[in-house]
């Protein structure tokens, strides 16, 4: 059904697409993730958002729920109260999920809001985003792919 929106082809028309008080936020998300972000995770538009993902050149297998689509690894989107970070890491990885939530606290910007791998941002004046960088920085590819291996379903 088409119901006459727009769907953004690439990031940069998707963070222009967004209302105006949203876009800087999402810019420098965007902006900071990339800089941080290792070699080997690629981005792409993604679930309604802009992806973070291992390509199929590095991991062929794909997704364990859609092995036609590459491994998603991190996502950027604006919702209706909030600016959403997701990152797999933080949800597999609980060494990694303590130290955000601490290095986060010793902010004292707030409560961090949170659920299982979204990091959600309701005052964009208070987006950590050196902290957000340093996150994007602690995983690599290979070791993303060694925790997914490992917490996968099993067929």
């Amino acid at each position: 059904m088409d119901d006459g929106k727009v769907v953004p082809t690439n990031p940069q028309v998707y963070i222009e697409s967004q209302p105006e008080k949203r876009r800087e936020a999402l810019l420098r998300l965007r902006q900071t993730i990339l800089q941080n972000l290792p070699v080997g995770f690629a981005e792409i538009m993604q679930y309604g958002g802009i992806g973070y993902v291992v390509p199929h050149a590095l991991y062929a297998a794909g997704y364990h729920c859609n092995p036609k689509e590459p491994l998603p690894f991190a996502g950027l989107a604006n919702r209706k109260h909030y600016v959403a970070v997701y990152h797999l890491g933080v949800y597999a990885d609980r060494n990694l999920l303590e130290w955000f939530a601490e290095a986060y606290a010793a902010l004292n910007i707030g409560r961090l809001d949170m659920g299982k791998s979204c990091i959600r941002f309701n005052n964009i004046s208070k987006i950590p985003y050196r902290l957000m960088g340093e996150l994007f920085a602690k995983m690599t590819v290979r070791e993303y792919v060694q925790m997914y291996e490992g917490t996968k379903p099993k067929k």
